[in-house]
């Protein structure tokens, strides 16, 4: 089976793995907190199924339908995403500072989990790319508008969230603000030198500090 399967394909799936990964921590965080989060997890795997688990890409996938199944997984992924976080608010508002550090914390875990250090802001570019959900490739949302030695800057050329966020009666800047604060720890844990910085609605940068 896995001879129908390239590395562009395991690669989509461990972005995808992370983000699940990242709806656990959220999921663990509400139950922390006293939540409802056995009855929301009910309401919302029956509304848009079950996370991968983890599982080997080859034992799951649909080889007949392979771009159809991994972007399906990333829709069903990002719905859940939306469901729990908005649910977490619309119960405390205040959770959001608390939220922030949970993304906070996966940001960091992801970068230690390349075991290298970079100080390129094209270098941290790239990696950030092997984790953030943004569609499947052929979307092509980030486009790269500057980059040099000490600065990479980059626009959103499209928001393929806003709509899983409409659906559970979300707001999509909360989004945003969370994705953000895991993009700056991920950043920084790479290099004490390099920052993350949201210049605009869409334009995003990681900078190199000068010494």
């Amino acid at each position: 089976m896995s001879l129908f399967l390239g590395k562009i394909h395991y690669w989509l799936y461990n972005k995808i793995n992370w983000f699940e990964s990242l709806e656990l921590d959220i999921l663990a965080y509400a139950t922390k907190k006293g939540m409802p989060a056995e009855g929301w997890s009910e309401e919302i795997y029956t509304a848009y199924g079950y996370p991968t688990g983890n599982r080997p890409l080859e034992e799951i996938i649909d080889t007949g339908n392979i771009h159809g199944w991994l972007q399906y997984k990333i829709q069903r992924a990002e719905g859940r995403h939306a469901a729990f976080i908005t649910k977490i608010l619309d119960s405390d508002p205040s959770s959001m500072a608390e939220l922030k550090d949970v993304f906070a914390k996966q940001g960091h875990s992801a970068a230690s989990s390349l075991h290298i250090k970079t100080d390129s802001p094209e270098g941290a570019f790239n990696a950030l790319n092997d984790f953030l959900l943004e569609g499947m490739p052929c979307d092509r949302v980030n486009e790269v508008l500057a980059s040099d030695d000490n600065e990479l800057t980059w626009e959103s050329t499209l928001c393929l969230h806003e709509s899983h966020w409409e659906n559970v009666g979300g707001d999509v800047a909360n989004f945003y603000k969370l994705r953000d604060e895991w993009i700056m720890a991920f950043v920084e844990t790479l290099s004490d030198d390099l920052t993350f910085k949201r210049l605009s609605g869409n334009t995003q940068s990681i900078r190199r500090e000068a010494a």
